[in-house]
């Protein structure tokens, strides 16, 4: 009678499951529970007979409750707290020539991955170190430059062509 209330409870999980891979879990209980072994469980649902035997001693040491998906915190950071403050403070308040990393005069992503790399031995992608700038609350935009300095140099170069 105690399997046939846990078949219930687990059907009503299922159905109400929005998420993909909890509605996967629940699964797998109601099958080994149906009578399925871990090995067919795992072929029906696509995961290995561990994964199976996991969610299953996870079920039966926590209940419907402990199949839930907690937080997945990821892939931890490379940079500490006080590096990531170092880097924000040197790209906002300084240029790459006056930490000697490059002539050029604005940071580009490519700049500022040979100065993380100089400074902390630390390897970012482009991609990546544009991540770690929003994460960081810093907008990476290209460098504009003013027409100003154009419309000066073309002026001059009319009033060149004028005098001739």
């Amino acid at each position: 009678m105690e399997t046939k209330k846990q078949l219930a409870e687990l059907q009503q999980a299922m159905k109400k499951a929005k998420n993909r891979r909890l509605f996967e879990r629940y699964q797998a209980v109601y099958l080994y529970l149906k009578g399925y072994t871990m090995k067919e469980t795992g072929q029906i649902i696509g995961r290995s007979r561990e994964t199976v035997s996991t969610y299953i001693s996870t079920y039966k040491k926590e209940g419907i409750a402990g199949l839930t998906l907690g937080h997945s915190s990821g892939k931890p950071r490379r940079l500490n707290p006080n590096q990531e403050a170092t880097l924000v403070e040197v790209v906002t308040e300084k240029t790459p020539i006056d930490v000697q990393i490059s002539e050029q005069e604005h940071w580009t992503l490519a700049v500022m991955i040979k100065y993380v790399e100089r400074e902390w031995g630390y390897t970012y992608s482009l991609r990546g170190m544009s991540l770690l700038l929003k994460r960081l609350g810093l907008i990476y935009k290209r460098p504009r430059y003013t027409m100003e300095k154009s419309y000066t140099e073309s002026k001059s170069k009319l009033d060149e062509k004028k005098a001739k």
